[in-house]
């Protein structure tokens, strides 16, 4: 990855000699990049089917909301191929009835992918609402082409969103500052530029900042190791690699200026589930009186849950703890407790970057105005004083 972000964890590829709209949607694909390869292997997968798609969220070939959210967009169009094909690969036009119950299907069964990450079904949502706004005033050609560009538009708004966002956690930075950040929240979580770890980004490349970033290995899958490490370098970050055990003595040591993490998903009352140990590192980021950010866009909040003990939480195999990438490190039928996520009390967060601004303090009332009515922080804050 160039410090110009050329490289891309998602793209919907065309068939050559695809000459129409339509022919864009019947016969494209998505292209993944299997991020369980990083960091030795750079491979794409062509998700030509919605299990294809399916499976590369539930094996987190794809991983981080944002980019969950825009594979599922892009799943729907994949799936929505086969109304338009006959048994014997012929093309057809289906009836609008075939078409939206095949809508129906695909979206319920992307939506079993993965539990947690809200980014998921607000994306199906959105796809299914834009199909409905059109029933029964565009063909089914039409409104086929039409969730192609909705995909498309969810993925470049997300573009523009992380920059955004990137722009606003950079006055949290400093020239010369030490961050630290848990998992991945960069542009393999994203469409490109990252949330996390956009703020880093326009912080040194566009504002020229020096700094240090300190990645957490992020157990048991080590999105830390593998992938953050690895892009933060690309980028010309300096970047220093830690067990996820020894960020309290990094913050002890005076090392570390501030945390910045994403988000899974985020409660109205400001809760926010992320990848498990984020907890562990804003208990001890309070401990040391060291700011703790949450960087995540308007649809990574769930206003329909009134605090995080209500976020699902998705649990994994245990073999992903007893026998990690194939070696074994546990004996055989230990008991297994595996969460993919934890959820931290928004009384331990100082701020969450957003691309309206940042929420500061964490409050409902801040997070209705900001998110429930799409208001900038400032004008929020106007309202409030």
């Amino acid at each position: 990855m160039s410090s110009a972000h050329k490289l891309h964890s998602l793209a919907w590829r065309v068939r050559s000699g695809a000459s129409t709209s339509l022919d864009a949607f019947v016969c494209g694909w998505l292209e993944m990049l299997d991020q369980t390869l990083l960091p030795t292997t750079l491979r794409t997968i062509d998700c030509r089917t919605i299990e294809t798609v399916w499976e590369g969220i539930k094996s987190l070939r794809v991983r981080g909301a944002p980019a969950i959210g825009i594979s599922a967009a892009y799943g729907v169009c994949v799936g929505l191929q086969t109304v338009f094909y006959d048994v014997d690969g012929s093309r057809r036009i289906p009836s609008e009835e075939e078409f939206f119950s095949r809508l129906d299907e695909a979206t319920k069964y992307l939506a079993t992918s993965r539990p947690t990450a809200v980014n998921l079904f607000w994306a199906l949502d959105r796809m299914k609402a834009k199909a409905e706004s059109l029933r029964g005033q565009k063909s089914v050609e039409e409104i086929a082409t039409s969730l192609l560009d909705e995909a498309r538009l969810i993925h470049e708004e997300d573009n523009v969103l992380c920059r955004k966002m990137g722009r606003y956690g950079a006055s949290l930075i400093k020239d010369g500052g030490s961050y630290l950040t848990h998992c991945n929240a960069g542009g393999l979580a994203t469409g490109e530029y990252g949330t996390a770890l956009g703020v880093f980004y326009w912080a040194s490349e566009e504002e020229g900042k020096k700094i240090r970033v300190y990645a957490d290995e992020t157990r048991p899958l080590l999105q830390g190791a593998r992938l953050t490490a690895w892009e933060l370098r690309e980028n010309g970050i300096d970047v220093t690699l830690i067990c996820d055990s020894m960020a309290a003595v990094v913050m002890l040591q005076g090392k570390v200026d501030a945390v910045f993490v994403g988000a899974d998903r985020i409660a109205r009352n400001g809760d926010t589930a992320n990848k498990i140990g984020t907890y562990g590192v804003a208990v001890c980021a309070k401990r040391h009186n060291i700011p703790f950010y949450v960087v995540a866009p308007r649809s990574t909040f769930d206003l329909t849950l009134e605090s995080g003990s209500l976020i699902p939480i998705e649990e994994r195999n245990p073999e992903e703890i007893r026998r990690g990438f194939g070696k074994q490190t546990a004996p055989d039928g230990i008991d297994v407790y595996n969460p993919a996520f934890d959820v931290t009390p928004s009384e331990l967060i100082t701020g969450v970057v957003t691309e309206n601004g940042v929420i500061s303090p964490v409050t409902p009332e801040m997070i209705t105005e900001v998110v429930g009515k799409n208001r900038s922080v400032e004008d929020a804050l106007k309202n409030r004083y």
